[in-house]
């Protein structure tokens, strides 16, 4: 197979796993403590969840979008 028929490269696939495992870890980092009808969890207010997470999953989301845009390096 030529490897020039690609659109990504190893590093792009690298790139992109990378930035979904952050974008995962995000989501997992703003779930917060359960809260139902009897009980409230003030735990969800925290800095964490409202500030921290949404920003490493932005941090992740752009080295997704990173990882497409990138070019191969040609090997010539």
């Amino acid at each position: 197979m030529d490897k020039k028929n690609f659109a990504f490269d190893r590093v792009n696939y690298i790139l992109l796993a990378v930035g979904m495992f952050v974008v995962i870890v995000g989501f997992l980092l703003m779930s917060g403590g359960g809260s139902d009808e009897n009980n409230f969890d003030e735990t969800i207010f925290d800095a964490m969840h409202i500030t921290v997470a949404p920003m490493v999953t932005f941090v992740g989301f752009v080295s997704i979008v990173f990882a497409i845009m990138r070019k191969p390096k040609d090997k010539e």
